[in-house]
C-alpha cells in the first residue's frame, strides 16, 4: 500500500537552481549530464549512459522485470550560429520551437571550440534613436534578429579570429528568480524543474527505505525539444512509462501553476487511459490537487517512445508553467505536489496486461 512521502522543498530548489545554472541546448547536453551523473552518484542511485548521452538510472524493486520508468528531459531551447554577417553580428537559427518574439533581448552565450563568448539578441532595427516608429512595426521572426557580440568586432574575420563558426550552439540565459510568494520565474523550467522534481521524489523513496514493487527507471532524455526524446533511451523490460513535463495555463487550456496537471492527450493523442486514471485515483486518494488537460499543440517523451515502436503505456503528468517557451513562470507547491505523486506511483503496483 503506497503511503505519503515527505518532500525535501530545499532540495528540489536547490538542485533546480544549479541546473538552470547549467546551459543545455539540445545538442549540448553534455555539462547537465555531468550534474546530474554527480547527483546520481551522491543519492548512490546506479545508472548507465546511452551512446548518445542520455541518462538511464535505476531504482530496485521486489520484482525487476517487468518494469516501469519515470522519465524528463534535460535539454533546453537555444539557437545555433546560422551565418556570419559583414556588420560583425550573427545571424541565428533556433533549437526546439520558440518565437524571436522571446529572443529579442536575452542575454546569451555563444559556445565556441576555444571557449565562450558574450552577447545580446537584437532586432535588427534596435534604437529608438536611429529607427524611431520602425522599432515598433519590425516583423517578428529569426530572420529579423541578430546577435551582438561582446567584443571589439567589424566583419567576419573578427568574429572567426574569436574562434565563432557557423553551427556554434547559443545558450540563452534563464535570469532565475525564486520569490518569496513562491513563484520560481526562468526560462527553461521546461524541463529542469520536471528533473528536479523527480530527483527529489527518489530522494523521498530512498531516505523513507520503502520497497518498490517493481524496479523503477529514472530516464533523462537529451533530445525531446527537437522530437527524438524517449524514443531510444527505453529499457526493452518497460511495461509503462510517465513523463514529467510541464502544462500550459493559458486561455481555453484547464492547466494550472498549482497542484498537478493530469494530460489526458497531446497531439500525438490520447495517452493510456488505465495508467492516467490510476494516477488521477492516487491524487484523488491521497488528496493531491490536480486537474485535467489536453494540449493541442505538444508533443512530449512518450510520443516519441511511441512512435518508435515500443509497446508500453504511457502517460504525462505536468506542472503548470505560465508562458511555455518563453520567460515561464511555475510554483513552487505546483513541484512539491508533482513529486509526491511521484513517491506514490513508484509504490504503487503496475498497471498490468
Amino acid at each position: 500500500m503506497p503511503r505519503p512521502l515527505p518532500i525535501d522543498s530545499d532540495y528540489l530548489t536547490t538542485l533546480l537552481r544549479q541546473l538552470l545554472d547549467t546551459p543545455s541546448p539540445t545538442g549540448f547536453t553534455d555539462q547537465a549530464v555531468g550534474v546530474l551523473q554527480a547527483e546520481l552518484g551522491r543519492l548512490g542511485i546506479p545508472f548507465e549512459m546511452t551512446r548518445r548521452g542520455a541518462i538511464r538510472a535505476n531504482l530496485s524493486g521486489r520484482r525487476y522485470s517487468p518494469d516501469r520508468a519515470i522519465v524528463a528531459h534535460i535539454d533546453t531551447l537555444g539557437a545555433q550560429v546560422k551565418r556570419l554577417k559583414e556588420n560583425g553580428r550573427l545571424e541565428l537559427v533556433p533549437i526546439g520551437h520558440w518565437s524571436a518574439r522571446f529572443a529579442e533581448g536575452a542575454r546569451c552565450t555563444v559556445m565556441t571550440e576555444t571557449g565562450i563568448r558574450r552577447g545580446t539578441i537584437l532586432p535588427l532595427k534596435a534604437s529608438g534613436h536611429t529607427y524611431n516608429e520602425e522599432v515598433d512595426t519590425a516583423p517578428v521572426g529569426w530572420q529579423h534578429v541578430e546577435l551582438r557580440v561582446d567584443e571589439r568586432v567589424s566583419g567576419i574575420a573578427d568574429l572567426m579570429e574569436l574562434g565563432i563558426h557557423i553551427g556554434d550552439a547559443v545558450s540563452i540565459d534563464p535570469q532565475p528568480e525564486f520569490l518569496s510568494s513562491g513563484f520560481i520565474v526562468s526560462r527553461h523550467l521546461d524541463d529542469k524543474a520536471g528533473v528536479a522534481t523527480m530527483l527529489a521524489a527518489a530522494k523521498a523513496v530512498l531516505e523513507a527505505r520503502v520497497e518498490l514493487p517493481v524496479d523503477c527507471h529514472l530516464l533523462f532524455t537529451i533530445s525531446e525539444e527537437v522530437g527524438s526524446g524517449a524514443s531510444t533511451v527505453l529499457h526493452q523490460d518497460v511495461a509503462e512509462m510517465v513523463t514529467i513535463d510541464n502544462g500550459t495555463p493559458a486561455p481555453g487550456q484547464n492547466s494550472s501553476e498549482y497542484g498537478v496537471t493530469v494530460a489526458m492527450a497531446d497531439s500525438t493523442g490520447p495517452f493510456d487511459m488505465r495508467l492516467t486514471r490510476s494516477l488521477i485515483e492516487l491524487a484523488r486518494e491521497f488528496h493531491i490537487p490536480h486537474q485535467r488537460d489536453i494540449f493541442r499543440y505538444y508533443r512530449c517523451d512518450s510520443a516519441a517512445a511511441i512512435e518508435a515502436g515500443n509497446d508500453i503505456r504511457t502517460a504525462l503528468l505536468c506542472f503548470g508553467v505560465d508562458a511555455s517557451h518563453g520567460y515561464e513562470r511555475t510554483h513552487v507547491s505546483a513541484l512539491e505536489d508533482l513529486a509526491r505523486l511521484i513517491t506514490l506511483y513508484m509504490q504503487s503496483p503496475p498497471v498490468g496486461g
